[in-house]
C-alpha cells in the first residue's frame, strides 16, 4: 500500500528496483531527490530513508553527503544518515537568503573536490564555531574527487533543490544559466510536465548567482528600509505586507502591513476589473494546471527552464483557452441577466459580496507610505499581497480573490556586482502583476490585484558597516546553520496557507487566508498536492531507470 501511495504522489515516473526511489542524477556528481522520511504518515508516500541510505551506500560507499534545505524539518535525525548532512534550510516555494549561497556553494565544492565534510556551526558573527580540520593529502583528494557525490533535497526535490543545483553549476563549474536550467528540467522532469525550476523569484535568484559569479563573488548584506511603494492599477480590498527572513533564514516574518491612513490615492479612478470569472477558473485549475507547471514568460530564463511545447501540448492549450473563454461568456451572460437596476434592488446590499474599498482603497495611482520607514534586517525583501472581498457580517465569510508575492535583493538591484561589490545606497524595484510568484510555487494568483508596483528602498541609517559575505576558499572550513526541528511543527511561512476562495472571518485569521485548506501534519503539506507529479528518476547519463518483472534494472538510452 505504501508503494502505491508513493507512486500516486509522484505521478507517472520510473521506480528504482531496490527502493522505488524518486531521484535523478543532474550530473555525475549531483543527485536531486525528494525529501526522505522515516516516520508515518509521511513514510507512506515519501522516499523511505533506509532505502535511500541503502541505495547511496551501494552505489557510492562513503563518498556521498546530503545538503538539505527544509525549513519545515527534514523528517529524520542526522544520525540516521551517519551525520553526513549539511543544513541550509529556508521556507518552501521561496528563494534562499542570499547570504546562504556562498556557504552552500563552498561546502559543496569542498566535498566534491575531495575535502572533509565540515561540521561547523554559525556564531553570531557568521564565522564557523567548529569544523573538522582537512587532513587529506592532495593525492587522496584527487582520488576522492572522482567518486564524490552530493545529494540535494528539499520537499519535492524541484524548486529549492533545483535552485541550488543550477547555482552550483553556474558558480563552480562555469555553466551558463540557460544550460544549467535546461539540464535540471531534462533530468528531473518527465516530458510534458513543466519546468524543474518555475518560481519567478527563484529564477531571479539564479540570475543573481550568475551576476555574483561574474562580479568576483562579492556580496554585502546590510539592513535596509522600505520608504514607500508606488502602485498602478491597485484594486480595492488589497492587503499589502512587507516581509523578510528571520532566524537564519528559516522563518519569514511580516514587518509591516499597510493601513488605510498610509495610502495616498493620487488617481482615484477605478482600474479595469478582470472579473471574478478569472478567479473561478484559477480555482478550478485553469490556467496553471499543476501537472504542467511552467515559469511565466516574464520570469528570468523562462525559455531555458521551460521545456519546449510539442504540437499536442499546444493543441491542448488552445482547447483550454477556448473552454475558459466560452465558460467566461456564460458566466457574464448569467451575471448580466440577473442584474437589476439599483433602485429595484432593495436587498442587494445585504447579499452581494463587497470589496474593502473603505479600509483598503485602490485607484489608478496609489502611494503606500508607512508612517516610519520599514526596516528590514538584511538585503532580502518580500512584498506579499492578498485581495479580499467581504460578505455580509451575518455570513461571517471572506472571499479571497488574489494571492501573490515577490522577492528581491537590494544588493543586486543596487548593481552591486557591476560596481565592484559597492552597491547603490538606494533604488527602485519594479514588477508587473504577471511576473509575480503565485500560490505555493504555482502561477495561480487569482484575479488581478494591481497592474504594476515600484518599491522604493534605501540603506538603513545606521553606523554599522555592511557585512561582507565571502565564499570560503577551497579547503577552508565552511559554516552551516542550525537545522529546523526535524519532526516538523515549524511555522516558517506566514503565507503558506493562503489560497483562493472562502474563509471564515475571525480575529485570529484576519490577516491569514486559509481558504480551501485542510488540517495537515506539522511541517508537511497534504500528500495529494501534486508537487511530485511529473518527476522522473534518471541515471548519471540521463537514462530512465525502469523496473523489470523480476525487479531488475532496465536502463533505456536517453532519447
Amino acid at each position: 500500500m505504501a508503494s502505491i501511495l508513493r507512486q500516486i504522489v509522484a505521478g507517472p515516473r520510473a521506480r528504482h528496483p531496490e527502493a522505488g526511489l524518486d531521484l535523478c542524477y543532474v550530473t555525475d556528481h549531483i543527485i536531486a531527490t525528494s525529501g526522505p522520511s522515516e516516520t508515518y504518515p509521511q513514510l507512506a508516500y515519501r522516499n523511505p530513508l533506509d532505502q535511500v541510505v541503502k541505495f547511496l551506500d551501494s552505489k557510492h560507499g562513503e563518498d556521498w553527503a546530503i545538503w538539505e534545505f527544509r525549513a519545515e524539518g527534514t523528517g529524520y535525525p542526522d544520525e540516521s544518515v551517519y551525520g553526513r548532512v549539511r543544513h541550509y534550510p529556508w521556507p518552501d516555494h521561496h528563494p534562499p537568503p542570499f547570504r546562504l549561497v556562498p556557504m552552500i556553494m563552498a561546502s559543496m565544492r569542498n566535498w566534491l573536490h575531495g575535502g572533509e565534510l565540515d561540521g561547523g556551526g554559525v556564531a553570531s558573527d557568521g564565522r564557523p564555531i567548529s569544523a573538522n580540520k582537512d587532513t587529506l593529502t592532495q593525492e587522496q583528494k584527487d582520488e576522492k574527487r572522482k567518486k564524490r557525490v552530493v545529494v540535494v533535497h528539499c520537499k519535492a526535490g524541484k524548486g529549492r533543490s533545483g535552485t541550488v543545483s543550477c547555482s552550483y553549476l553556474i558558480a563552480e563549474e562555469g555553466w551558463k544559466p540557460e544550460d544549467a536550467l535546461a539540464r535540471f528540467t531534462e533530468r528531473r522532469m518527465r516530458p510534458k510536465f513543466g519546468a524543474g525550476v518555475s518560481i519567478p523569484s527563484q529564477l531571479r535568484w539564479i540570475s543573481y548567482v550568475e551576476r555574483w559569479t561574474r562580479g568576483g563573488k562579492k556580496y554585502t548584506d546590510q539592513p535596509i528600509e522600505i520608504a514607500e511603494i508606488h502602485v498602478w492599477g491597485l484594486r480595492h480590498g488589497v492587503k499589502v505586507d512587507i516581509e523578510g527572513f528571520m532566524d537564519e533564514g528559516k522563518k519569514i516574518d511580516v514587518f509591516h502591513t499597510f493601513k488605510k491612513e498610509e495610502r495616498v490615492v493620487v488617481d482615484p479612478k477605478a482600474p479595469e476589473e478582470s472579473g471574478i470569472s478569472d478567479m473561478i477558473w484559477e480555482m478550478a485549475g485553469y490556467p496553471a494546471a499543476k501537472a504542467n507547471q511552467k515559469a511565466p514568460e516574464e520570469a528570468h530564463f523562462s525559455d531555458a527552464t521551460n521545456p519546449g511545447d510539442d504540437p499536442s501540448a499546444t493543441e491542448d492549450k488552445g482547447k483550454k483557452h477556448a473552454l475558459k473563454r466560452k465558460g467566461t461568456e456564460i458566466l457574464h451572460k448569467v451575471s448580466n441577466k440577473g442584474t437589476k437596476p439599483k433602485n429595484d434592488s432593495a436587498t442587494s446590499s445585504k447579499t452581494d459580496v463587497t470589496d474593502n474599498s473603505e479600509e483598503e482603497p485602490g485607484g489608478m495611482a496609489v502611494i503606500l507610505r508607512p508612517k516610519e520607514p520599514v526596516r528590514i534586517p538584511n538585503s532580502d525583501v518580500n512584498i506579499s499581497v492578498e485581495r479580499r472581498n467581504k460578505t455580509p457580517k451575518s455570513m461571517g465569510l471572506t472571499m479571497v480573490t488574489a494571492v501573490a508575492h515577490v522577492w528581491f535583493n537590494t544588493f543586486f538591484e543596487g548593481e552591486g556586482p557591476e560596481r565592484d561589490g559597492k552597491a547603490l545606497d538606494s533604488g527602485v524595484f519594479s514588477i508587473d502583476w504577471d511576473a509575480m510568484d503565485g500560490i505555493k510555487g504555482s502561477s495561480r494568483k487569482g484575479s488581478r490585484a494591481f497592474d504594476r508596483i515600484a518599491v522604493v528602498w534605501r540603506v538603513a541609517g545606521t553606523d554599522a558597516l555592511p557585512e561582507e559575505v565571502l565564499e570560503p576558499a577551497e579547503g577552508q572550513p565552511v559554516p552551516q546553520v542550525r537545522p529546523a526541528d526535524w519532526k516538523g511543527a515549524n511555522k516558517e511561512d506566514p503565507d503558506s496557507q493562503k489560497d483562493l476562495g472562502l474563509r471564515v472571518q475571525s480575529p485570529a485569521s484576519a490577516d491569514v487566508s486559509k481558504a480551501s485548506s485542510m488540517a495537515e501534519e506539522p511541517g508537511e503539506t497534504k500528500q495529494n498536492d501534486g508537487e511530485l507529479e511529473g518527476v522522473r528518476s534518471s541515471g548519471p547519463t540521463g537514462e530512465d531507470l525502469h523496473v523489470g518483472d523480476h525487479g531488475e534494472v532496465k536502463e533505456n538510452e536517453k532519447k
